[in-house]
């Protein structure tokens, strides 16, 4: 099965190798570890280039998505409030692909899986808003490991039990999910996961399954 995967853009370079400057260049950019779990799952990745245009012949040649998000926040303009005073980098070409792609995700009964930023764009999509800013859910130790726990019900316990471990790397976080339905919290009550009823599947996650190896995630959406 090939599996559309969004990419983020970089840019690297601008350090001098030497007495030359080595200029900078964008580039295409996503974490190895969301390839090596598409892989292992017995997917095939396929990668989108940031801000590409053409979505509906990039979906056409795969049998499900990941939007994988990025280092930068949602513009509140895309669910109709203001700029928080702690609003974070916003990549407006990034962010208008990424809705367009869970916009076909959802419209089309594409198989699609959020990852992070992922799920944000599946919210705004699907006509929720979040909370630009929130506190305690950058976790200081590294995200290869867990951090705090879930508590999961209906498709998602179903997958990854009751309560799973998982780790956090975001400052924004689901406020109203729309009209998809919350399948998991946080330990503080903030929203974690969330899906679409009557989808063939439609899973966004807060955190980042693919630096614990959670496996069945992918295999849920990779073997339908």
């Amino acid at each position: 099965m090939r599996v559309l995967v969004s990419t983020d853009r970089r840019d690297e370079g601008g350090m001098h190798e030497g007495p030359r400057v080595r200029p900078v260049r964008p580039q295409a950019w996503v974490g190895e570890a969301v390839i090596d779990a598409v892989r292992s799952a017995g997917g095939v990745p396929l990668l989108l280039p940031p801000g590409e245009g053409r979505l509906e012949e990039a979906v056409a040649g795969a049998a499900a998505v990941i939007i994988t998000g990025g280092d930068f926040d949602i513009h509140p303009r895309h669910y109709g409030q203001e700029p928080h005073p702690k609003l974070g980098r916003v990549d407006e070409k990034r962010t208008e692909a990424e809705l367009a792609l869970a916009r076909l995700c959802i419209e089309r009964d594409i198989p699609v899986l959020g990852l992070c930023g992922g799920m944000q764009a599946l919210v705004v999509v699907a006509g929720g808003t979040l909370h630009q800013h929130i506190e305690g859910h950058v976790q200081p130790t590294d995200p290869t490991e867990g951090w705090h726990r879930l508590q999961c019900s209906g498709m998602l316990r179903a997958v990854l039990g009751q309560q799973p471990v998982v780790n956090s790397t975001h400052h924004q976080a689901v406020d109203s999910p729309g009209t998809l339905q919350v399948v998991a919290t946080a330990e503080d009550g903030h929203i974690e996961a969330v899906t679409l009823p009557n989808h063939r599947f439609c899973l966004g996650v807060q955190w980042h399954p693919e630096l614990l190896g959670q496996m069945p995630l992918f295999e849920a959406l990779i073997n339908l």
